[in-house]
Parts: C-alpha cells; sequence; structure tokens
C-alpha cells in the first residue's frame, strides 16, 4: 500500500476520534450543560446528520477542486470547529460545532476515499478502503478512550482541545504527501447520479445504513450500559470503549482482505454473527465478564461487514468515481445519525424498565435482522442478472 495512503488514515484518526469520542463524555456533558443523556446525545446525531448532508454535497463540490485542496480545507475547518466547541458553554453552539465539523469531515472522508482507491490496482478497493478505516477503528482503540480518561481527569473540554492538537500534524501529513495539481477530470455529474440509482448498488447503501444504525445504537449509549447495567465504576468506560475499539481494528483489516475475495460469505456470514452477538449482549450485559467479552467480538463483526459494505459500493459503482465515496458516507452515516435518535427515543420511553440501557442493543439486533431478510430479498432478486453473490463482485 502507497505510503500517502497511510498518511490519511492519520487524517481520518484524528476526526474519527471527535465522531464517537462523544460515547464516554455524553454524561459528563449532559450535566454541565444542563440536559439529559439523550438530549446530549443528539450531538452524535446531529455529527452525523451533518455527515449525511454533507457526504455527497462536499464530494460533488469538490470536483472542481484539487484533491490536495479539498482535503487541506476540509481539515483546517474541522481543526477550527473544535477550538470553538472547546471553548463555548451554550449546547446550541456545541450542537452547531458538530454540524460544521460533520460537514468537513464528510467532504474530507468522500474525497480521501475516491483519492485511496486510486492509488491501488482496480482489485485492491477492499485492501485500500480497509487501511482508511483503520484511521477510524484506531481511534476506537487510542482516540476514544483517551478522550474518555480527558473528560474524567480535567472535564469533557480537553478531549475537544486534544482533537483540535491532533489535527495539526494531520494538515502537516495531507498537504505533504497529497499530490497537488488540477482537478481531476471524471464523468458528468449526471452520469455518475445515474450509476449510483442502479438497484445494486441502492441495495449495498441501505443495508450500509442497517448495519451502521445497530452499530451506533448500542456505541452511543455503551458509557451507560457499563456503569447503569453492568454495575461497573466510571474508569471502566474507556476500557470497554477501547475493547471495542481493538476489536473494530481487527475487523476492518481481516474485512479489508475478504471483501476483494469473498464479499458474498463476509456479509451473510459476519451479518448472521453480528445479528446474534447484539441479542446476546443484550440478555448478558448485566454480567461485566460478558460485557467485556461481547464487545470486543462485535466491535470486530460490526466494523469488518461494515468496511465490506463501503468496499462493494466502490466496486458497484465505477462510473461514479468521485461521487461512490461521498454516497456510502452519506449511506452509513443515516444508520450513524438514526441509531443513536432511536436508541435515546427506547430510554426515555422506558423500555426496559429500571434496566433501560439494555433496549438500545435490542434495537441493534433488530437493525441488523432487518439487513439480513433485506439482503436475502435483493440477492434473490439480482440473482438471474449478476450471480449467487449480493450483485457485487470485484474485477477477475
Amino acid at each position: 500500500m502507497p505510503f500517502a495512503l497511510f498518511l490519511l488514515g492519520v487524517a481520518v484518526f484524528a476526526q474519527g476520534t471527535s465522531e464517537f469520542m462523544l460515547s464516554g463524555l455524553l454524561p459528563d456533558i449532559a450535566r454541565e450543560l444542563h440536559v439529559s443523556v439523550a438530549d446530549a446525545g443528539a450531538l452524535t446525531s446531529a455529527f452525523a446528520a451533518g455527515m449525511v448532508v454533507g457526504a455527497p454535497l462536499m464530494a460533488g463540490l469538490a470536483r472542481r477542486w484539487s484533491r490536495r485542496g479539498a482535503l487541506l480545507g476540509f481539515l483546517v475547518t474541522f481543526l477550527c470547529v473544535h477550538v470553538v466547541g472547546a471553548v463555548t458553554g451554550s449546547f446550541a453552539v456545541l450542537l452547531a460545532t458538530r454540524v460544521v465539523g460533520a460537514l468537513a469531515n464528510a467532504g474530507f472522508l468522500a474525497v480521501a476515499l475516491v483519492t485511496a482507491v486510486g492509488m491501488v490496482p482496480p482489485d485492491a478497493k477492499g485492501r485500500a478502503t480497509s487501511m482508511l478505516l483503520g484511521g477510524v477503528t484506531l481511534a476506537c482503540v487510542v482516540g476514544v478512550p483517551a478522550g474518555a480518561l480527558l473528560g474524567q481527569l480535567w472535564g469533557w473540554r480537553a478531549a475537544f482541545w486534544a482533537v483540535a492538537v491532533l489535527s495539526v500534524p494531520a494538515v502537516v501529513a495531507v498537504g505533504r504527501s497529497v499530490p497537488g495539481g488540477a482537478a481531476p477530470q471524471g464523468p458528468a455529474l449526471g452520469g455518475e447520479l445515474r450509476v449510483l440509482r442502479e438497484p445494486g448498488v441502492l441495495a449495498l447503501l441501505l443495508l450500509g445504513a442497517l448495519v451502521n444504525g445497530a452499530t451506533f445504537c448500542t456505541f452511543t449509549y455503551l458509557a451507560p450500559l457499563v456503569t447503569e447495567v453492568a454495575r461497573l465504576g466510571d474508569g471502566w468506560v474507556p476500557v470497554v470503549l477501547a475493547l471495542f475499539g481493538a476489536g473494530a481494528f481487527a475487523g476492518v483489516r481481516v474485512g479489508g482482505l475478504l471483501a476483494d475475495r469473498r464479499p458474498g460469505v463476509t456479509l451473510a456470514g459476519g451479518g448472521i454473527a453480528l445479528c446474534l452477538g447484539w441479542a446476546a449482549l443484550a440478555l448478558g450485559a448485566g454480567d461485566p465478564a460478558v460485557l467485556l467479552g461481547l464487545v470486543l467480538v462485535q466491535g470486530a463483526l460490526a466494523f469488518g461487514v461494515g468496511s465490506t459494505l463501503i468496499s462493494q459500493v466502490l466496486y458497484a459503482a465505477p462510473g461514479a468515481p468521485t461521487l461512490a465515496g461521498g454516497f456510502a458516507t452519506a449511506a452509513f452515516n443515516v444508520g450513524a445519525a438514526c441509531g443513536p435518535w432511536v436508541g435515546g427515543v427506547v430510554i426515555d420511553a422506558g423500555v426496559g424498565g429500571g434496566d433501560g440501557y439494555r433496549a438500545p442493543v435490542w434495537v441493534s439486533a433488530g437493525l441488523v435482522a432487518l439487513a439480513l431478510v433485506a439482503g436475502a430479498g435483493v440477492r434473490a432478486g439480482l440473482r438471474g442478472k449478476r450471480g449467487a453473490d449480493t450483485g457485487v463482485r470485484p474485477p477477475a
């Protein structure tokens, strides 16, 4: 893999830390800004909503810019809004910074995905995607637990300052590693949009939204699941987040290898295991040993399946080289926006009684089950046209 691809992963690490770190900071933010934990969960949904809107929009705008110029512009904007978020005393302003930061993150990731797959052979899109998304999972392993620890030691604002500081070397790395020059020439915008409306591509985007919705529905409320259901101390929250991130890192790496060879088997087998794992976590979350073990496993399965779906969107839409990454990002963040919102709804509704923080985990199991049913239906519908796989195969 090209070294420049690794450096893009460094920038994604900084942004992934911001996207995920709120999972360990929500209770403190809620207390200081005088909102409920469920309302504070809207910060995660707002970020995801900004990603949904920003990914295709920013990818479309960036068609006119050089790759390096677009990546640097998005990253500098991302850095600045975190400085604002670190100093504000208003929940509304903090919410706004999450939206703007998400727009910048979405644009960066959409352009980075296109840049990454352009650096490797046509049959290595899965490995390129996994290298880039490795920055996200490394954020789960290192950045998110570190953010939670900073929040416990010096308050949640310290985590925002850390992301801003971490973005500085990412700016330098992108500026030095990504080639400059004029904006790349590609197909017309209308032609790319027609490709993205094909049934096989739309099906993959839907499955990505459902799987990622399940992931974020539970991930957003991991902190109260640890402290209120498993009855572990606050000090265990960074440990659980690190376990989830370690599993996610392993899942992305393995998924990247399998995505180029056996995508159908990876998605079907991994999806079934993911659904059963969420159900097992919902049942056994009160046992600390069960919780710790399943968080690791579910991180691996969720990100392994998710990264495979992203790579398959890129394989399925070669005629949309500048927009495919943006639409994949948007679809996954539709799930990331809806998942925490649904989780907050079932918590506020008192589903599960006094042990209500199990409810989002049951929602996660249901969303993956829905994805499995939808995937089976799509596979049956496309079998005659594209074979017995998901309808998407890497080039031979």
